[in-house]
């Protein structure tokens, strides 16, 4: 088994877990999502290309999941070389005006508290030669974006401060545009548009592997 490691948070399908096949030939995978039966095909998958993973099936919204979660990483491996976030909610479009409560609630729940959380227990683990990646997604002030929008905006200028205080001394903190790709998450905001002209998640996955391993 490699002696690299990367968590990836929000493993369970779309890009997170086409990063996780990716990165498996470089490095074990710790992978995190809710859904244990995803997890377990991509574990599947993983295995089928030489590569080896450790499933954590947990709620990244639930702090004291999160911090048993460092504790353990901690615990077998004493770091952390790479971090990808990759988790997010995308609440129904609607006008602001129309937001429910439960959509903004889990939005902020999700894009940016649990950030918000999970960021102080992973610093640690990548100390300063470490990378964590995050993923842009400017729909902050668009029409109908407002919940998923805003929240997601909350995480980025989250991120934008960290990767700017840990500039000089690490851990390397990068934000990452992936293309347009047939997720699940994209079909909930544009679901009548043509998927076929949208990069495949695989694809897109292959072409963020240089930025994300980059020295």
């Amino acid at each position: 088994m490699t002696d690299r490691l990367a968590l990836i948070t929000g493993a369970s399908r779309g890009l997170g877990a086409a990063l996780a096949e990716a990165l498996a030939p470089t490095h074990h995978i710790v992978a995190v999502a809710r859904t244990t039966g995803a997890l377990e095909e991509l574990d599947d998958r993983i295995k089928a290309r030489g590569g080896s993973a450790t499933l954590a099936p947990m709620d990244i919204t639930l702090p004291e999941a999160m911090a048993t979660l460092c504790r353990g990483i901690y615990d077998r491996w004493g770091k952390l070389d790479l971090w990808v976030h990759s988790a997010i909610h995308a609440a129904p479009l609607s006008p602001a005006h129309h937001v429910a409560p439960k959509d903004w609630s889990k939005s902020v729940e999700i894009n940016a508290t649990a950030t918000s959380v999970l960021i102080p227990y992973v610093a640690p683990l990548l100390g300063q030669t470490g990378t964590a990646v995050f993923f842009d997604d400017p729909r902050a002030g668009e029409k109908f974006f407002g919940a998923y929008g805003a929240t997601k905006a909350a995480q980025l200028a989250l991120v934008r401060s960290w990767q700017a205080e840990t500039a000089r001394t690490g851990p390397q903190v990068r934000l990452l545009t992936p293309p347009a790709m047939p997720t699940a998450l994209r079909a909930r905001f544009f679901p009548g548009e043509d998927r076929d002209a949208l990069t495949p998640v695989a694809d897109a996955a292959f072409r963020l592997l240089p930025q994300i391993l980059a020295d």
